[in-house]
């Protein structure tokens, strides 16, 4: 099952989806004319508040609807993503995984601004946004199997296997094992259940439920991250611009790590690397991140399209960034065989003896319990569009079960799994937005003039 899996992930990222999201996204890029770089500052602006109103159609604020997209995609792909990526692929991975961000600022943009221009009502009236619907709202009935297909796709990309796996293998590997406590099937379904009630807890209330708890635990949960890795980069302050400037120069060499023959000396392997542990990490082209926004207050679309472009900066370009340096200063990614979270975690053991990893746990446990619940969301969203509103709770349960299954299975499967479905996600995703997106265009400047008039 495992081989099955790895093939089929192989297989969905080949060269057709690296175009169709890296070409894809340099269009929407040039199309816009660099606008997430020209317009940061408002971003910012919108992001703080500035021009909220609590009569707009929506469910959350700007910042929570956000917090909630990031909650999702700060997790395990800045901490076990980028330690698989570097031990893999070497230093130059995360140089490509900063074009993935770069370039992914653009199609969350324009992914996120369709999520509010195209919103519908669900079987209960209520106004929902996301791929699905910008897809039936903005090309039309004709267009529903793409939409059906994101959405089966959808529920299973939901899934928190990743999070869960390595949030299991984290309270192993740094709690459990050097306190002398045997760990096994026992122990990690004992985890599963912890983890099933909390998340159940969350997850019962809903999207405002969600977006609260989001909104508290994301920026406590950056800052001290960035503080952490601080206090690695200062210890090794001399090692920085060493390995900094080796992330663009490894970038061209393509030599894999871990003697992995196959890849080894294969540029395009190295790109392909990066690029898709970049969509693991900031999810940009996807189309989950658009489902969070799609709920927010606004009735002005191109600035939910902006305040969405902040998350791939924040997300791969700030957090994973940090996290990819630290693991090179401290050279543990040659000098050990660790991988996932255990590489990380050597990483701050190595600065901060003794308690170093344990303060990289705090961090993994509210990454992944907070990643637990905006997935949550998704899910029930794309159930709730094939099947109502009435049935999206029974996703809860499939939810759980594949808590339990994550907890006990293999870290390359659950990655591998992941993977493989957000490339299916990806293809309708990007395929409407490609289509839709003259008319962002369009909107985009006539949002821009009313700004200077106002």
């Amino acid at each position: 099952m495992e081989h099955f899996i790895k093939t089929f992930a192989d297989y969905a990222w080949g060269l057709p989806l690296v175009v169709l999201l890296i070409g894809g996204g340099v269009y929407l890029l040039i199309l816009s004319k660099f606008l997430p770089f020209r317009y940061f500052g408002h971003a910012l602006e919108i992001l703080r508040g500035k021009y909220d109103d609590p009569n707009d159609p929506g469910q959350i604020s700007h910042f929570k609807a956000l917090t909630t997209a990031l909650s999702s995609t700060i997790g395990m792909g800045n901490i076990a993503g980028v330690a698989v990526a570097i031990s893999v692929g070497g230093p130059g991975a995360m140089f490509w995984m900063w074009v993935s961000a770069i370039v992914g600022m653009s199609t969350k943009f324009f992914t996120s601004t369709l999520a509010i221009m195209y919103r519908g009502k669900d079987s209960t009236g209520t106004l929902q946004g996301g791929p699905m619907y910008f897809i039936v709202e903005g090309l039309g009935a004709s267009w529903k199997p793409l939409a059906i297909m994101f959405s089966l796709f959808g529920m299973l990309g939901a899934l928190p296997v990743v999070n869960v796996n390595q949030l299991t293998q984290a309270i192993n590997d740094i709690v459990l094992l050097p306190n002398g406590v045997e760990v096994g099937l026992k122990s990690n379904l004992i985890l599963a259940v912890v983890l099933v009630l909390l998340t159940s807890i969350i997850i019962a209330g809903g999207l405002r439920r969600i977006s609260t708890a989001t909104s508290k635990l994301v920026p406590f949960m950056v800052l001290l991250y960035f503080g952490l890795v601080l206090i690695i980069l200062i210890s090794n302050y001399d090692l920085v611009p060493k390995y900094f400037v080796l992330i663009f120069t490894d970038a061209f060499s393509a030599n894999f790590y871990n003697g992995d023959a196959f890849m080894g000396g294969v540029l395009g392997a190295l790109i392909l690397l990066g690029i898709r542990r970049g969509a693991f990490s900031n999810e940009a082209g996807i189309g989950t991140a658009p489902m969070a926004h799609g709920a927010a207050k606004t009735d002005e679309p191109v600035r939910e399209g902006l305040i969405a472009m902040l998350g791939p900066a924040i997300d791969t370009l700030v957090v994973c960034t940090l996290t990819a340096l630290a693991i090179l200063v401290t050279d543990v990614w040659e000098t050990t065989s660790n991988n996932g979270v255990s590489l990380t975690a050597a990483a701050f053991n190595k600065v901060m003896p003794s308690y170093g990893s344990y303060l990289l746990m705090v961090c993994v446990l509210i990454f992944s319990v907070s990643s637990l619940f905006s997935y949550a969301y998704y899910g029930s969203k794309c159930m709730s569009f094939l099947f109502g509103d009435r049935k999206k709770h029974y996703y809860n349960f499939i939810y759980i079960g594949s808590i339990v299954i994550a907890a006990t299975s293999p870290f390359s499967a659950m990655l591998n799994l992941i993977d493989g479905v957000f490339a299916l996600m990806a293809i309708p995703t990007m395929l409407a937005t490609l289509i839709l997106a003259p008319k962002v265009v369009l909107e985009m400047k006539a949002y821009f003039i009313k700004i200077k008039e106002n």
